[in-house]
């Protein structure tokens, strides 16, 4: 499903995500070409920080152990100040935060739906991965931008506060054997969908060969980092 992404071998330089302790201009990420207008950038990149609060508080009401709806709520807190900064930062530039993240609604609403778990573990599961990968990609996006990039990336390199949700989901995996294959399954599940996601964001809508080779590195990396977190949980990618 998601082949096209990384099916060219990129023979030239390779764009890189950008290091989350690398904010210097030394090693940007040349990806003007392919990055979308900066009201598009910062629009989606404060509405998906806006929906992970959202799936994160909704969750709180769903799981009945204290400690684990505190673990999620400080999960949640980590998303809000994100978005708060995000929505802060287009004031500055003299727009409504709401008309910039207006037009990204409904697909990203769409996006964070298919996504959602039927269990809590899943969709604790869901924010952790969608959230790492997207991250990631606006930060690879960020170089594009100057001076609010290098904002925009000190906002998104903020501590996430989700390890105690990844503690939540090791537990889960080793109190029954069978959260360890569901899970692992669901984790793939999720990579087509965020990666779609990822992909709408950039232009022209419709590749060429050049500019796949360009993209292909970049999503090759997503994917790597996507590994090492399942990993770190002890689930396969």
């Amino acid at each position: 499903m998601v082949k096209w992404f990384w099916q060219r071998r990129d023979t030239g330089r390779k764009l890189q995500l950008r290091s989350r302790d690398e904010l210097s201009g030394g090693n940007r990420v040349d990806f003007e070409e392919l990055a979308p207008d900066i009201d598009t950038f910062l629009g989606q990149a404060a509405y998906l920080q806006l929906g992970f609060f959202e799936t994160l508080t909704e969750l709180i009401q769903t799981i009945p152990e204290l400690s684990e709806k505190e673990a999620v709520s400080r999960a949640a807190g980590a998303a809000l100040t994100k978005h708060e900064a995000l929505v802060a930062l287009i004031r500055e530039r003299g727009d409504d935060p709401t008309e910039i993240m207006r037009p990204f609604r409904e697909p990203l609403d769409a996006f964070r739906a298919a996504t959602h778990g039927v269990r809590p573990q899943e969709t604790m599961l869901s924010v952790h991965i969608t959230a790492g990968m997207l991250d990631d990609f606006y930060l690879a996006l960020s170089a594009s931008y100057g001076e609010t990039g290098d904002r925009v990336a000190r906002i998104l390199q903020a501590d996430d506060d989700r390890q105690a949700i990844v503690e939540l989901i090791s537990q889960a995996i080793t109190s029954d054997p069978e959260w360890k294959s569901l899970l692992a399954l669901w984790g793939r599940r999720l990579v087509g969908d965020t990666l779609l996601i990822a992909r709408a964001a950039l232009r022209p809508t419709d590749l060429g060969s050049a500019a796949e080779e360009k993209v292909e590195p970049v999503f090759t990396e997503l994917m790597a980092a996507h590994s090492r977190r399942m990993d770190a949980m002890g689930l396969a990618a």
